[in-house]
């Protein structure tokens, strides 16, 4: 029996969207609430004397502003296994393992069911205004993903990276197809021991399946850069496998072999094309049309550290349209990018109002701006206080404050 696949109602997304957004300070509210109430029986907010109470002053009032590392040794403690409820009323059964890092080593995260919806939630969102401005159907992905080996902390939880623990999801690809947005490369490849290996499968993945491929994406710009500088070293070798059907030797994981293998058919027609098309390019310059000819768009992060990779990115994409993923730090999601027309350098976020409390402290110099049009130029003894999510003032600039459903409750720049 088929699978009944399941398509995204993108208008209804849109809808839904806008009902939270216009009224975003109620629904800020009822997710404190939610919060408080799933949480209010961890050991850290009992501490705290909150009693019960679930209003936004009362919060504000009784929990204090932390960063991860004052939250570090309760996480510690719930990595080491231990049982009773200490930063959220239900077990977190996974721990994210960030790459910032905190006095020298990585963060601990936890991650939990909550956390994976509002990640789902913001690719949803993003997804649905990406595909008004760049319609996708019936069509895949060549996706630049790769997940890490989970380990297993002390206490018996399954760490690994965001992403890896995203990816590694059940409800991930089921939310890709409903997408239509699904990784051309199998399972075995994403989840591959070997970063390199699984890194060619890929780009010959996106060979073989080259006139379905409607859009290029990876977590970060500088993977799909990576990518296609590869390309150009190996392009010769993927041309002798495509035309062969036999899959080189430096792919040694069986696993991942098998897979490939199930794929991968002599082509010497396709193997011809290719040999053809990067032959008549001049320095690669828009390559990625060249070999996928009905790519919509390319995805990614490209604010922030990855700008740099944006100049040889537009090389590789020639007209192709960059557009930015979404906004977020290692404790949760922040916004989605639902002004997609928008050049990576000018990409705006909205954010989303019920996938966490969030309050924004602003920066010194816009505090001190504002005491000097007020006359006051007694700058010492005046700190920053947070602002709502509806308080915030266009054309200033805050740390985001994040309290989510994972117990996390700590600043972002």
């Amino acid at each position: 029996m088929l699978e009944k696949k399941e398509i995204l109602d993108v208008e209804k997304v849109i809808r839904d969207f806008e009902v939270l957004t216009k009224d975003a300070e109620n629904v800020q509210r009822e997710t404190l609430k939610m919060i408080l109430e799933e949480n209010g029986c961890a050991e850290y907010l009992q501490n705290l004397g909150l009693n019960g109470r679930t209003d936004p002053e009362s919060f504000k009032a009784c929990v204090p502003l932390v960063t991860h590392k004052d939250l570090e040794p309760c996480i510690q403690r719930v990595a080491d296994g231990a049982f009773s409820p200490i930063l959220t009323g239900k077990p977190i059964t996974t721990i994210s393992i960030s790459s910032g890092t905190t006095q020298g080593k990585p963060k601990f995260v936890p991650f939990n069911d909550e956390m994976m919806e509002t990640t789902l939630q913001i690719f949803r969102t993003s997804f649905a205004f990406r595909n008004k401005e760049f319609p996708i159907e019936n069509g895949r992905a060549l996706q630049f993903i790769y997940s890490s080996k989970q380990i297993k902390t002390k206490g018996g939880l399954f760490a690994g990276t965001a992403t890896s623990n995203v990816f590694r999801n059940s409800q991930f690809r089921k939310a890709m197809k409903a997408m239509q947005s699904e990784c051309c490369s199998p399972d075995e490849v994403i989840f591959g021991p070997d970063f390199h290996q699984s890194l060619y499968c890929h780009l010959l993945c996106g060979l073989i399946f080259h006139e379905e491929i409607q859009l290029v994406s990876s977590s970060f710009a500088y993977s799909i850069v990576l990518a296609f500088r590869t390309f150009e070293q190996v392009w010769e070798e993927l041309c002798d496998d495509i035309r062969e059907g036999v899959l080189t030797s430096r792919i040694t994981f069986p696993p991942v072999r098998s897979a490939m293998a199930k794929l991968l058919k002599p082509n010497p027609e396709l193997a011809d094309m290719i040999e053809k098309k990067c032959s008549g390019l001049n320095n690669w310059y828009g390559l990625i049309p060249e070999l996928f000819p009905n790519v919509k768009y390319i995805y990614g992060i490209m604010t922030g550290c990855m700008e740099p990779y944006l100049k040889k990115l537009r090389h590789y994409a020639a007209d192709v349209p960059l557009i930015s993923a979404d906004y977020g730090s290692s404790e949760g999601w922040i916004g989605a990018n639902i002004n997609p027309s928008l050049p990576p350098e000018s990409a705006t976020y909205a954010v989303l109002p019920n996938i966490g409390y969030f309050e924004f402290i602003p920066l010194k110099e816009n505090v001190e701006e504002h005491m000097q049009e007020n006359g006051n130029v007694s700058f010492l003894s005046m700190e920053p206080k947070p602002v709502d999510l509806t308080e915030v003032r266009v054309g200033e600039e805050y740390e985001v404050i994040i309290t989510n459903f994972g117990g996390e409750m700590s600043c972002s720049p």
